[in-house]
Formats: structure tokens, sequence, C-alpha cells
């Protein structure tokens, strides 16, 4: 799993420029996000989110610091690996998702309490980072959180 972090990292760094935030007009569930917060902090392993990535989302981070402490989780089915993220820090208050599919694509979503602020696609073989629109991210990130309260409340 390293080898593709290693490469979604390099995809990322390439990205110039941020997408403004997601801003969804559509109320998610804030309270089951929450759960899957609590879940992957309490039942996750420990973890990281690297500088790149972090970069990108906006995450605050120190400066010279390249990793982001994590609690995370990750579960690979025939087709796809997904993979949920918190902050170790607990100052700190975002859920990051990642799906990586069969064809060459990677999604980040990135949740913070006033909502999905941010969502991209990866193509690893193309080195290309693509902001996703609202349209095309909100119902992606709505099945991100419907695997991961499925996933938290069987464990």
């Amino acid at each position: 799993m390293r080898w593709f972090l290693l490469g979604v990292l390099s995809a990322l760094s390439m990205m110039v420029s941020a997408a403004p935030p997601m801003r969804a007009e559509t109320v998610i569930d804030r309270e089951g996000l929450r759960e899957i917060a609590s879940w992957l902090r309490d039942h996750g392993r420990d973890g990281y989110i690297g500088a790149d990535v972090a970069d990108v989302m906006e995450l605050p981070r120190m400066l010279g610091e390249e990793l982001l402490a994590a609690r995370q989780r990750g579960f690979k089915s025939e087709d796809e690996l997904r993979i949920a993220q918190v902050p170790a820090d607990e100052r700190q208050d975002f859920i990051l998702f990642m799906v990586q599919r069969p064809d060459d694509q990677v999604y980040f979503y990135l949740w913070r309490p006033a909502g999905l602020q941010k969502a991209f696609v990866s193509i690893p073989s193309k080195n290309m980072v693509v902001p996703l629109e609202r349209l095309e991210a909100e119902p992606r990130f709505r099945r991100e959180v419907l695997y991961w309260k499925d996933r938290s409340a069987g464990d």
C-alpha cells in the first residue's frame, strides 16, 4: 500500500492550484460522520498523511513536517481500495476519504464539520490531479459516508 500512496503523493504534488472549498447544498449526516471519526480514533491503526496530500487539502502542518500523524482504516474489496483517516491530533477535526479504483483513478474527499470541503481525482498513470465539481463529488462522497457508516457499525 505504501507504493500506492507514494505514487498518489507524487501526483498530488504536481497540482499547481487547489480548488475552492466544496459547499454542499444537501445536508450530509453530520452525526454519522462524527461516529465514523470516533470509530477511526478508537479502532484505527497508526498511519500518516503525507505533506503533499496535506498541502493540496490545505491541512495545517508545521514547517518541515513531512507527515501528519493519523488514525486510519483501509479495506480492499474485489476492485476497490478504500482508506479513511482522521488526524491523530484531536485538536484538528476532519476526515479524509480515499478510494482507489481499478481504472487507475484515486478519489479523495475532505470532510470538516462545515461539510465536504474538497474533492479530487488523481490519475497516477497520467500524473494528473483534477478537482471534482460539486455535482460529481457530492454523490460519490455520500456513497463513501454510507460505506464507512456500515463498516464502523460492524466493528
